[in-house]
């Protein structure tokens, strides 16, 4: 025996372990993490969310685990959606691109091209309804014909609008965490705009949560995805300096941000001790006249001008 004594389990686990005991891919997880559909717990050591291992038992001890909570989560593309719906793929990007379809997720293949992904539970509640049967069959409402024509696409802002719910809820009743979230989905000018107190700014930069990482950071699809990230439409852009500038007063009001302790009082000034004359400083020779020698030079300059 060697006499090592075995650690009990932790009360928490990372993701990436509580995605591999509820039976979930990674994209999986984070996406029923998003949609509340498992609870998470800070991580005391700043590492991000935990997993309580009594939600994980929780969420095993359901009925039709795990395929009910895999079937929660489940999205579909252009095309299989569009079967979900019954039409074609193009009718169903027009739906999309006008707003009615609001995409959950998205990435990035390989040709850099944005594939959004949709929550097949909501495409198939969307075609059970009765009043979406005139966007599904017949011929295009002319609004959405319009729409077409004028390269309207809701499909980033409507992601964004989806991701700031899922973000605001995480951060619970943390103003500065929601402040964050607000913060992360707009252009920093923006949000340097609002937040004019660097102190500030640097307090919402070390709360600012992840965002769904594409590609290597400074890469080509990192940069394209993080444009579709941040809000650029004029309307949504005031929406959400507006949610920050009333969300960074209650954080205000919260407890302010961190700032450096101030300057300990300076030592006071010494004396000016006065000029010491030449001939005094030790090693100096004395350069100063006698006064002889003044009066020889003087008696000796009047007899030159008599």
């Amino acid at each position: 025996m060697s006499g090592t004594i075995a650690k009990p389990d932790r009360l928490t686990c990372a993701p990436s372990r509580a995605a591999r005991e509820l039976d979930l891919k990674r994209r999986e997880f984070d996406l029923a993490v998003n949609l509340g559909l498992i609870r998470t717990v800070p991580d005391e050591g700043g590492g991000g969310l935990r997993v309580a291992r009594a939600e994980i038992d929780r969420l095993r001890a359901g009925d039709g685990f795990p395929d009910e909570l895999r079937e929660r989560v489940a999205t579909s593309g252009t095309h299989e959606g569009a079967g979900l719906l019954g039409v074609t793929p193009a009718r169903f990007t027009s739906l999309a691109r006008f707003g009615l379809l609001v995409p959950v997720t998205f990435y990035l293949n390989r040709y850099r091209t944005v594939v959004w992904l949709y929550l097949a539970e909501e495409l198939r509640q969307f075609a059970a309804e009765e009043s979406n049967a005139r966007l599904l069959k017949g011929r295009t409402p002319a609004q959405i014909r319009e729409g077409q024509k004028d390269g309207l696409d809701r499909r980033p802002r409507n992601w964004r609008g989806r991701h700031i719910g899922f973000l605001t809820r995480q951060a619970g009743d943390d103003a500065w965490a929601r402040a964050a979230a607000v913060a992360c989905l707009l252009d920093p000018a923006e949000v340097a705009e609002v937040v004019q107190d660097p102190y500030e700014r640097a307090h919402l930069n070390r709360r600012r949560p992840r965002l769904p990482a594409h590609g290597t950071p400074g890469s080509p699809a990192a940069e394209r995805a993080e444009t579709l990230m941040t809000a650029s439409e004029p309307d949504a852009v005031a929406w959400f300096r507006a949610d920050l500038a009333h969300t960074m007063e209650t954080a205000r009001r919260q407890h302010p941000a961190p700032r450096p302790a101030p300057a300990s009082p300076s030592a006071p000034e010494p004396r000016a001790t006065p000029p010491v004359p030449a001939g005094d400083r030790p090693g100096t020779p004395d350069r100063t006249p006698s006064h002889g020698l003044l009066g020889w030079l003087h008696r000796r300059g009047r007899r030159r001008s008599g």
